[in-house]
């Protein structure tokens, strides 16, 4: 600014020519305090094809899953740290007991065609996830069977569960379907109905049209839904077109065609980062990357002993796995928790990679060189080596690698086994024959965290307990915050502390990282926002808030002179 010794005079003159310069950068400064406004197509290139836009058949099928959270909506949906919100339902109660679930329907619910949206459909939608003719996961039918609904009215109903069981809200943010078009098809003809590729819904978007090129589907238009129990998005227009390769999406937004892209590999985030025209979003993805240790295998019995295990954690660099392999694009795991969730230890003590403190752990639990030579420990004639088996991939390879360069650093010999993925779980953890493995957890859909099937001690055999860790204060902590009557999620999350404070004392497996998801838009697409999620399609959470047209545009466009009749228009697309 001017400084005081400046004439009176030449500061007349300074502000005189700021109001100017304020008054020509008038549309600019609008835009920084930009108030949204309806209008504009948000172009988005979705990496895969189509399969069914149907919520209850699209599990195989991220593409599908993410085109049907714009047009579906569920009972609840969930928040970025796992709670559960409205969404048709306004409200619920649980019982003290945890056995009745009792639910209000939000009034004057309809579908997008117009219908009313009632209880009829919520319970008619849970009918075909308990049909065996249905193609749902085994798991999802075999919960759904146990379950007694009871409709009420239009509005109320409850749902009846054989025992407590507060993972339970994780199964009702399924998409509903509409009783009036579909109630009279059996489970074989709704496979096939042309409903999955012309669907009504109660989402935020309404199905618009295929685009088709050469007899392909090579996309999907949406169109904002003015019915939506939460208000119309400022979107107009939703498409989606289909690319085979993130790279192939990135060239479409480059060529103009596209304003977004749904998932950025790690080769080609350098690339998009470097492009000052897209924003990058990045958030954890539900997986962990773990190596698991068979603890019931007689022939390692070291793998039962607790320092050793905690030798094997500080004996791996997973930083450098990180960096390396995986491009930066994943958060190092100290825990078996997702970061982030309500039920994530926050003070988890972190464990970084000192191969001398690995050393130290294995020298107090007796295992030293042998002194006639050969670099692998041992003690009481049993060495500390064993097989790592991993699936058969080019990215578990490096990983793998690094992994049985680190453990020979500190006298632990590792022989690696690649296999197919469905080999390595068929023929090695369902069996427990293993010794050591490499293996990604998979919580997708799993807001609430319930670890229960992987470490209680009732999973370690037929179950997904593959370590067989017999633990019974984990195991208690587990059944606690799964079934215990009348307990709230604050005491669930300490129960859930608790047992990640012991997980990380007795190290039965080793978490080595949770996997980032990264998704560009465009910088002229506001309000978009992507917290932690559970599922790709979350990252369209917020999607009633983003806009392209601000509200001064909006007037503008508004206040454009129109062209006298028949006289020709120009149109044109953000």
């Amino acid at each position: 600014m001017n400084k005081l010794r400046w004439q009176l005079l030449l500061v007349g003159l300074a502000l005189v020519a700021i109001a100017i310069l304020l008054f020509v950068q008038k549309p600019l400064l609008q835009g920084l305090t930009a108030q949204p406004a309806q209008g504009g197509i948000y172009i988005e290139g979705l990496v895969g094809s189509i399969g069914r836009l149907n919520p209850l058949l699209d599990s195989a099928n991220p593409a599908d899953q993410d085109i049907n959270r714009l047009l579906f909506s569920g009972l609840v949906r969930f928040d970025d740290r796992g709670t559960p919100q409205p969404d048709l339902a306004e409200t619920w109660g649980i019982s003290l007991d945890g056995l009745q679930y009792n639910f209000a329907l939000r009034e004057g619910l309809t579908w997008q065609d117009g219908e009313p949206l009632t209880t009829a459909d919520v319970a008619f939608t849970v009918e075909l996830l308990k049909n065996p003719s249905f193609p749902i996961s085994e798991d999802i039918r075999k919960l759904w069977e146990s379950v007694e609904v009871f409709v009420f009215d239009d509005l109320h109903m409850q749902f009846r569960l054989p025992s407590a069981y507060w993972p339970f809200m994780n199964y009702l943010s399924f998409g509903v379907l509409p009783q009036h078009l579909l109630g009279e098809m059996d489970a074989a003809t709704l496979m096939n109905a042309p409903y999955n590729l012309e669907p009504v819904g109660s989402g935020p978007y309404r199905f618009g049209e295929l685009l088709n090129e050469n007899n392909q589907v090579t996309g999907v238009v949406l169109n904002a839904w003015d019915g939506y129990y939460a208000g119309r998005p400022f979107i107009d227009q939703v498409v989606f077109h289909y690319y085979e390769t993130a790279e192939a999406a990135y060239q479409a937004y480059q060529e103009g065609d596209v304003l977004g892209i749904s998932y950025i590999d790690a080769q080609l985030l350098p690339t998009v980062l470097s492009d000052p025209t897209l924003n990058v979003y990045s958030t954890r993805l539900p997986s962990l990357g773990i190596l698991l240790l068979n603890l019931d295998n007689a022939e390692k019995p070291f793998f039962q002993e607790t320092q050793v295990r905690q030798a094997l954690m500080y004996g791996i660099n997973r930083q450098w796995i990180v960096d390396e392999f995986l491009g930066g694009q994943a958060m190092v795991a100290d825990g078996p928790i997702l970061p982030g969730t309500w039920a994530y230890n926050e003070a988890q003590p972190r464990i970084p990679y000192d191969s001398e403190t690995a050393i130290s752990y294995l020298k107090q639990a007796g295992y030293t060189i042998p002194a006639e030579g050969g670099q692998v420990r041992s003690k009481e004639g049993i060495s500390l080596e064993f097989e790592l088996v991993y699936p058969d991939t080019a990215l578990h390879s490096q990983i793998a690698e690094s992994i049985r360069k680190n453990f020979a650093e500190i006298g632990i010999q590792v022989t690696l086994v690649a296999v197919p993925y469905e080999q390595l779980i068929s023929d090695y953890l369902e069996p427990r024959t293993y010794e050591a493995a490499l293996v990604d957890l998979n919580f997708t859909h799993e807001p609430d965290p319930d670890p229960y099937p992987f470490w209680h001690q009732a999973e370690a055999t037929g179950g997904q307990n593959y370590s067989k860790w017999n633990d019974r204060r984990a195991s208690e902590y587990l059944e606690l915050a799964r079934a215990q009557v009348a307990i709230s999620q604050s005491q669930r999350a300490r129960l859930y502390r608790n047992f990640q404070a012991h997980f990380a004392r007795e190290m039965p497996a080793l978490p080595l990282y949770f996997p980032i998801y990264n998704y560009a838009i465009s910088s002229q697409v506001r309000g978009v926002s992507v917290g932690p999620i559970f599922q790709s399609s979350d990252r369209f959470a917020t999607i009633n808030e983003w806009f392209l047209v601000a509200r001064g545009q909006a007037e503008e466009l508004d206040a454009t002179p129109q062209p006298e009749s028949g006289e020709p228009t120009a149109t044109s697309q953000p």
